[in-house]
């Protein structure tokens, strides 16, 4: 007998009428009833979908899996057992089980106690990660608590040798050359393992009760012995789990193998003795049954060589197989979007063929190195909780969870989108088992949803002051705003590689789907909707289709060329030979088991890396991946080839699906109920599925209900039975809701995704189609729409310092320009335009729309050039005191007119600062013509999707709600000034609050905020603020405009539409001429990166908000004439009312990611000595602020370093009583022996030899040190599902600039 557990799809006709299949967090077959066990109310049930059970001891979640399989062998055999109580393996010829112990284990942190060994220097690299924020708008900056804990230093490292690039005498250093490494690049061991002292210090370890280490040492990817002789000394001492990080996956970067070493160290001891307290419960333990389980990649794998690292999607992997292989080339020959929604979240994926795979992930906050299916899952679910807030519909993404669940469910739980369909009567509770309630044996409450809606109404009804709506018209608002909300991954994960979303089928699973696939299809233009019989249990069903998979990789560094072609081929077939003997070992004949070949590849300096293969030539492939992905290949350009891949399946021996028998009489439906459509009550007629036949032809609107979800047919769809028994709904038009321009709440949350979409899928065609590292890779660029006025109506990403900044561009050029042409772009970056630094150039296109002579909307991007001129390389000098020495500039440039790109005149405008004495023009021509021609494709896009919406709305139902999404943003400021002028009248007895800080350089910033408690306004007066500076601490008012709405954004504490109305209720006074609003040619370079921190600063020290954080970017630019490197540096963030700082992160307004310190010293002529927090740096108190960093840099050739950095004289202030945080420290550490304090901002000339040590500055405390026990106030906070795919990479990568 064979048994698929996710749950077992094929075991339904075998359990009794009384269990009931739901799905654990083990996804284990388990039953309604057993002695007095019952199930837990978040059953996998046509309520809430793929729900999942609460976390269980390992001895309960072994039971249940047991238990399911013996009462199927029970029930096909009359004898499960053997006589000593085992389960009978002779009665089973497979089992095939998935498992979400690893996610657990990660989401809740209960793995093995486990401890980080690595090199000398950087103990807190894993800790610190890639220095970004998860949550740009939140100061209480909390990051999930690392895997290990403790860390073991060893004195020992490897460095690239870089023969062209090192001036050092290595001879005088010892340092011994390596030739022999994985990946052929030559290496310099520079400090050996000092194996006695290691000894010791692991000796220590073991002392303390830890068994399980992860060994990650830098560039073993490539020279892996310091890693194995730690290991061997480990193994030597009795660690039970030594996870070697070239061993887990040899890939180039150190902090994400890191994290896959310890995910390893740390899950697969859990998984090992989940499988051991699993097997023990069957005959033999198992010894001769062929288990296997399903890895995060798609590929099944046996229970021997299950590992953490590949198991974190071991749940949601058997979902995407299932719908590729019985959906794909057999109901359509379109491509197919995966649709799982589950009670929690919303899994999307995408199939055309091949499975698409990403390479590292994040999961609970741990990047992992290692093949996953592209699973995007989005925090939208059964279980999202329902809000209104300040005249918004809000959907999620905070969960009811398992418990108490949603309203329906007896438990005091909260309105949800499960309620919102009962409520519309597209949950029938007859149809559920007795399972809810606090004794778990009621039925569903639709009394209970109703009373929770009828006090939802009455508050949204007083709030709208116009006709009340109903229970009913609110709760269709939700599910549409739901609706509108898991629309946009899909569009996002599409588009992203340059797919037309319409073009796609879509097929549904997970028990809550069924409910939404029609109006998302249609909200897509997809035509065709497929749910498999198995639609609730896809992912078990998928198992039994899935292949057993090895797989082998290794990494390579090596040039694509005709040369090197052999030796790749060389290598490919000893990695397909690794993977086809352990295939045969296990039983697969070697013309069941398929090869796939795969070359990671990019363009030579580049980071954009694609898994290429198989099939026809690798570069062929390779440039038609690359110009769909981004429109455009590189000519002349080098291809490196980073990794050598191989994937061997052995294919699955699954029985075809059976067809069913043509029968002559259609099934009657069982009986017919009404349910709300847009616009009233519609007489539904309810089917069962099982009981319908092939080919029967179903009408919407219907309801078709399966044992394990419900799916809604609506009005004007058709719904077919398959040959298989599946449903294949075809999608029709439907009646189209009347939208007129007077303001409609529901339709608000709606306009507000639509707007938010324009802006992002903007963003898509803009990362695809530049060129430049800063586009294309680190994404540092916004998209805006502006409405006819030049007021921001969406922005995307939501990059700080660029959120009020483009308003103030686009409306400088209506008050100039006055006359506008269709056909016409302009570019322009000059401060007093509204720019915010000149590398950052903005590109504006107005709209037309037909019959209209005058702009109805604008477009605008904005990206940062990595070059456009100036006195030095990368156009940020820290020592300019005029703008002229900064770049080119551009006020109200033509860059397009009238459909003609004005290449001549933009060359020469480009090359115009090279005329100033000591100074250049561009330095990187094409990158700039590319990406400008980027940023106009961007904008074009902007310009149909603006259009394709005023098609279906009209331009006079668009237009209003551009004004009514505006007036949204400024009743939630409203909201929260309110709040604050009551709070500040409470504690002070007046309405005005004052604050002033300083630049290093004594210049004071000061603002005086008057409050108007009743209208919810404010006045913020920096008056008093010092004058333009000789030097380039100047930030232009745009600037300004950009920290104080991100000061507002972050006091209003959710989400709320950015655009100009936050700034409607705040008048802002800054004096001409004074150093956030200087003259047109002052220097401004550190106005961007460093004055607007300190902006930042005084605004929340004037409300009270938290202590200071580092307020500073800590700006490092060092390079030669032929190459230049630049990066910002993390720091403290400041202690709150209820929070501790967190140390090694980047505060306010930036959030740059840190360059890996492999890939650092495999491109230039620098060592990484020390990156680690700064203890004790954050400012004492009852809440202590964060610690800042010290980095250390061994320059390996001569070059000039440039430091563009403050807080070095003025400390970070503490708040409260708390004290404040350390002052930052930049020394120069001279190879003759000299130390030499570069102060806060220079460029000095650097020799080989020559250290540089940076020390940050750490956060501010709050509250008195012992006025309270020192210990973080956690309230309660519903959960949040954690996100993750490419889609979300994608977004946080755009929130990390």
């Amino acid at each position: 007998m064979c048994c698929s557990l996710h749950n077992a799809a094929e075991l339904y006709e075998l359990i009794p009428p009384e269990i009931w299949s739901i799905n654990s967090t083990l996804n284990i077959c388990t039953y309604k009833t057993w002695q007095s066990e019952t199930v837990p109310a978040n059953f996998n049930s046509p309520s809430t979908g793929a729900a999942h059970l609460p976390m269980c001891t390992h001895d309960v979640q072994v039971e249940r899996s047991e238990e399911g399989i013996r009462r199927i062998l029970q029930e096909e055999t009359g004898k499960a057992l053997t006589e000593d109580g085992k389960v009978d393996t002779s009665l089973i010829e497979w089992i095939r089980m998935g498992t979400t112990v690893a996610t657990n284990a990660l989401l809740e942190r209960k793995g093995e106690r486990m401890a980080l060994v690595i090199n000398k220097g950087f103990k807190d690299v894993l800790f610190i990660g890639n220095q970004a924020r998860p949550s740009i708008f939140k100061l209480d900056i909390r990051t999930p608590d690392v895997l290990y804990d403790t860390v073991v230093e060893v004195d020992c490292r490897i460095v690239p040798a870089l023969p062209n690039q090192c001036h050092l005498d290595q001879s005088t250093r010892n340092w011994t050359l390596l030739n022999e490494t994985t990946t052929g690049e030559p290496m310099y061991e520079i400090k050996t393992v000092d194996k006695e002292q290691v000894r010791t210090d692991l000796e220590k370890l073991k002392a303390s009760g830890v068994d399980s280490i992860a060994v990650v040492l830098a560039h073993s990817y490539t020279a892996p012995d310091q890693e194995i002789q730690v290991g061997q000394i480990a193994q030597e001492l009795g660690f039970k789990h030594v996870s070697l990080s070239h061993q887990v996956m040899p890939m180039v970067r150190l902090v994400p193998r890191g994290f896959t070493a310890c995910a390893d160290a740390y899950l697969t001891p859990h998984i090992r003795r989940y499988l051991d307290s699993f097997s023990g419960g069957f005959k033999d333990a198992l010894k001769g049954c062929n288990v296997l389980f399903m890895q995060s990649d798609g590929g099944l794998t046996t229970m021997e060589t299950f590992n953490g690292s590949r198991a974190v999607l071991s749940g949601p992997a058997g979902g995407v197989v299932g719908y590729a292989v019985t959906t794909y080339a057999k109901e359509t020959d379109l491509p197919v979007i995966g649709f799982d929604m589950g009670g929690t979240s919303t899994d999307v994926s995408r199939y055309a063929g091949r499975y698409e795979h990403v390479y590292e992930s994040t999961t609970a906050g741990v990047t992992i190195q290692a093949p996953q299916l592209d699973v995007n899952t989005v925090a939208a679910g059964g279980g999202s909780m329902l809000f209104f807030r300040s005249g918004l519909f809000v959907v999620g993404p905070e969960s009811a969870g398992a418990h108490p669940g949603p309203a329906c469910y007896q438990k005091g739980g909260p309105l949800t989108v499960t309620d919102a369909n009962l409520a519309l009567g597209r949950l029938l509770p007859e149809y559920f088992p007795k399972i809810f309630g606090p004794n778990e044996n009621a039925p569903l409450d639709k009394n209970a949803t109703m009373n929770g809606f009828e006090k939802l109404a009455s508050e949204i009804n007083v709030f709208l002051k116009k006709d009340a709506m109903s229970i009913e018209e609110i709760a269709m608002g939700f599910v549409r705003v739901a609706n509108e909300a898991m629309c946009r991954p899909i569009r996002a994960l599409t588009q992203a590689k340059g797919y037309d979303t319409s073009r796609h089928a879509l097929a549904c699973f997970g028990g809550a789907g069924g409910q939404h696939a029609c109006a998302i299809a249609r909200s897509l233009g997809m035509s065709t909707v497929f749910v498999h019989r198995y639609a609730g249990i896809l992912s078990a069903y998928g198992m039994a289709l899935a292949d057993v998979v090895e797989e082998a990789q290794e990494p390579s560094a090596t040039l694509y060329s005709k040369e090197n072609l052999s030796q790749f081929q060389a290598r490919l077939f000893k990695l397909q030979e690794r993977c086809k003997e352990k295939l045969l070992q296990q039983g697969f004949q070697e013309e069941n088991i398929v090869m796939e070949d795969y070359l990671h590849m990019r363009y030579e300096g580049t980071d954009c890396a694609l898994m290429v293969g198989p099939g026809g030539d690798y570069m062929d492939k390779f440039l038609e991946r690359y110009q769909c992905e981004f429109g455009f290949t590189i000519s002349d350009r080098a291809v490196i080839v980073d990794d050598i891949r191989v994937r061997a399946a052995g294919r699955s021996t699954a029985a075809a699906e059976v067809e069913l028998l043509p029968v002559e009489i259609s099934t009657v439906a069982e009986k017919a109920v009404n349910v709300y459509f847009e616009g009233g009550y519609q007489s539904t007629k309810v089917y069962l599925l099982d009981k319908l036949h092939r080919d029967q032809t179903i009408q919407g609107p219907a309801i078709i209900m399966d044992k394990l979800s419900t799916i809604l047919v609506e009005p004007g769809c058709k719904a077919i039975i398959t040959k298989y028994g599946d449903v294949r709904i075809t999608i029709g038009s439907g009646n189209r809701l009347r939208i007129g321009p007077e303001l409609d709440s529901i339709q608000l949350s709606i306009f507000g995704h639509r707007f938010m979409s324009i802006a992002e899928q903007m963003g898509r065609i803009l990362q695809r189609t530049s060129i430049s590292t800063n586009i294309k890779e680190r994404l540092d660029f916004s998209c805006a729409l502006f409405g006819p006025d030049g007021g921001l109506v969406s922005n995307a990403p939501h990059i700080p310092v660029h959120l009020g900044a483009m308003q103030e561009t686009v409306q400088y050029q209506i008050n100039t320009r006055k006359i506008f042409r269709e056909g016409d772009v302009i570019l322009s970056n000059h401060p007093s335009a509204g720019g915010s630094h000149l590398p950052d150039l903005t590109v504006i296109t107005p709209v037309f729309y037909k019959g209209v002579n005058t702009p109805v909307f604008f477009v605008a991007s904005r990206g940062h050039h990595a070059d456009i001129g100036g006195i030095t390389p990368g156009s940020m000098p820290p020592h300019s005191t005029s703008l002229s020495q900064e770049g080119a500039t551009f006020k109200s440039f033509l860059l397009v007119e009238q459909g003609r790109f004005r290449e001549k005149e933009l060359i020469e405008e480009l090359m115009r600062p090279g005329q100033i004495e000591g100074s250049s023009g561009t330095r990187n021509l094409a990158d700039n013509l590319s990406d400008l021609r980027a940023q106009i494709a961007a904008n074009q896009k902007g310009i149909l999707l603006v259009r394709e919406l005023i098609e279906v709305y009209g331009l006079d139902v668009v237009q209003a709600y551009m004004g009514h999404i505006q007036s949204n943003a400024e009743l939630a400021v409203r909201d929260m000034l309110r709040q604050v002028a009551r709070t500040a009248l409470e504690r002070t007895g007046k309405t005005i609050l004052e604050a002033e800080d300083r630049l290093d350089d004594g210049s004071p910033i000061h603002l005086k905020v008057t409050l108007n408690a009743n209208e919810g306004s404010a006045i913020c007066d920096f008056t008093g603020t010092g004058p333009e500076v000789w030097g380039n601490c100047n930030a232009p008012r745009a600037i300004t405009l950009s920290a104080l709405i991100y000061c507002l954004r972050c006091m209003v504490g959710h989400d709320v539409p950015l655009n100009q109305g936050c700034l409607a209720p705040v008048k802002v006074i800054v004096p001409k001429g004074c150093l956030l609003d200087p003259s047109d040619g002052a220097a401004v370079v550190g106005g961007n990166v460093l004055t607007s921190q300190r902006v930042v600063d005084v605004v929340l020290k004037a409300f009270q908000v938290c202590a200071a954080s580092q307020g500073c970017m800590n700006n490092i630019t060092f390079g030669s004439e032929t190459w230049g490197m630049y990066e910002t540096v993390a720091g403290g963030s400041g202690a709150g009312p209820t929070w501790h700082g967190r140390g090694g992160v980047h505060t306010h307004m930036t959030n740059t990611r840190i360059t890996d310190i492999e890939i650092l010293e495999r491109r230039y002529p620098i060592l990484v000595n020390r990156f680690s927090l700064r203890e004790e740096s954050g400012g004492s108190g009852k809440y202590h602020g964060g610690d800042g960093v010290i980095r250390e840099l061994l320059f390996r050739a001569p070059l000039t370093l440039s430091v563009l950095t403050e807080r070095r004289v003025n400390e970070p202030y503490g708040m409260e009583g708390g004290g404040p945080g350390k002052r930052g420290f930049n020394l120069l550490l001279r190879n003759d022996g000299r130390s030499v304090n570069l102060g806060p901002k220079t460029a000095v000339p650097i020799y080989p030899g020559d250290i540089f040590r940076l020390h940050t500055p750490g956060g501010g405390g709050y509250g008195k040190p012992g006025s309270g026990d020192d210990i973080e106030q956690c309230q309660k906070q519903p959960k949040v599902f954690p996100e993750r795919g490419s889609v979300h990479e994608y977004r946080r990568a755009q929130e990390s600039v």
